[in-house]
């Protein structure tokens, strides 16, 4: 085979064979294959795009790129569950330590904050002495006795969706659905799980904007999961505003964990309801309503805070933050956002306010930046809400006071002001089984 003619070939709308595709990933990962051509490739590939039997032949090569985890040594069925990205979104938090609670093991890989969009990792790195990098032995033992541990991406894990989004990362092939695809799903079939729960996110803060293009996307990672073998389900859910009042690592934490006490924002908790009551469903725990029964028994009942803990304390963080998040320190700087204006907030832009609490340190510009854990916004108004003049909008946080002007500017210039109150919107929009 021919670089060449696989690139010519998708140039001209051609079909690739499942044989041409895995040369071209095996031969990149070798580095046989310059960047250049794979570039010319992509390029191709976002122009053409690909059938579904071309995205799952990807998606398979790009999961057995690397190494494949097994984890047999976990009693009972694994559930997973991803979000596409998003702002404020701490979801997996919530949901993973209700499902554990209930019996299902969740032994989950998450990733850090891309772009404008907070990871995982980073929020738990802001619980005191919390390792995300653990011996496999170790982390199935957590699994097993706790019935939950996230740790970070394996590093061996999909080598080939590293090599290819730094690529795509510069040459503007990122929001390319069969490369989005073959991104997301070829490192989650990389994991041994049983069932997975996909929160797709749609609107200004994710990087799907359109209610189409999120199914689309939620479609085809549901159909190569179930070509894989797994149980799989979608949500497609809003992002046309930030999910709950949080935006940065430890503030979200902590509003995490007040969800946990049944005392979170009401988007937030909506969200992790749904999405826990899917994963026991998939896991075959009962009827969907027995599911999501058991869902709010474990929140009510503190089931899903105690688990949490456990988790914490098992990987080496002090679990006594989790049941006591007053120990989280405050930033040394606070500043207060202020309406500009009489009026409803009729609109946001999300990914301006997630680019204003990377700003105040909460995420990074450049991948050597170091986090500010405190960093980031907390939300006085959102979406819907009628201010006056000189009311708070926001409150800002950070470890470097000059942070604030340009943050603040961000932040007002993401924040749109009306007459008419906006027509309400819900939260889930769509769900593909």
């Amino acid at each position: 085979m021919r670089m060449y003619d696989i690139i010519r070939k998708k140039r001209d709308g051609g079909l690739l064979s499942d044989a041409e595709i895995q040369w071209f990933i095996d031969g990149y990962v070798k580095g046989e294959i310059p960047d250049y051509q794979a570039s010319a490739l992509c390029m191709a590939i976002y122009f053409r795009g690909m059938s579904i039997e071309e995205t799952t032949a990807l998606t398979f090569a790009v999961r057995d790129s690397g190494d494949r985890l097994d984890f047999s040594g976990i009693d009972g069925l694994r559930v997973d569950k991803h979000s596409t990205g998003g702002v404020g979104d701490k979801t997996s938090l919530v949901v993973t330590p209700i499902v554990a609670s209930l019996g299902v093991k969740v032994a989950k890989m998450s990733g850090r904050g891309l772009g404008h969009t907070g990871g995982t990792i980073d929020k738990l790195e802001a619980i005191p002495g919390f390792r995300t990098d653990i011996p496999t032995a170790e982390f199935e033992d957590i699994v097993n006795n706790v019935g939950i541990a996230i740790v970070g991406q394996n590093a061996t894990l999909a080598p080939a969706d590293k090599l290819l989004y730094a690529l795509r990362d510069v040459t503007a092939t990122v929001d390319s659905l069969p490369l989005i695809v073959s991104s997301i799903m070829g490192k989650k079939l990389a994991a041994d799980d049983d069932c997975i729960v996909l929160d797709v996110k749609t609107g200004s803060g994710a990087f799907m904007k359109t209610v189409e293009d999120s199914r689309r996307l939620a479609e085809a990672m549901v159909e190569i999961g179930k070509r894989a073998g797994k149980k799989m389900c979608a949500l497609i859910t809003d992002m046309d505003r930030p999910l709950g009042f949080a935006i940065g690592n430890s503030l979200e934490v902590i509003e995490a964990i007040e969800t946990l006490k049944d005392n979170g924002p009401d988007d937030l908790a909506e969200l992790c309801v749904a999405l826990a009551t899917r994963m026991l469903y998939l896991a075959e725990k009962g009827t969907y309503q027995e599911c999501e029964a058991m869902v709010r028994d474990s929140i009510i009942s503190g089931k899903a805070l105690d688990t949490f803990a456990k988790m914490v304390y098992a990987q080496g963080g002090d679990g006594d933050w989790i049941l006591h998040p007053e120990k989280f320190p405050s930033a040394k700087y606070s500043y207060e956002v202020k309406a500009e204006r009489d009026g409803y907030i009729v609109s946001v832009d999300t990914e301006g306010y997630g680019v204003s609490s990377l700003l105040l340190g909460a995420g990074r510009n450049t991948k050597e930046d170091v986090i500010d854990s405190a960093a980031g916004i907390m939300l006085k108004a959102k979406t819907g809400d009628f201010v006056k003049r000189g009311d708070t909008l926001a409150v800002m946080y950070s470890e470097r006071e000059e942070c604030f002007a340009p943050a603040s500017a961000r932040f007002l210039a993401a924040t749109r002001m009306g007459d008419a109150a906006p027509e309400a919107m819900p939260l889930i929009l769509d769900t593909v089984e």
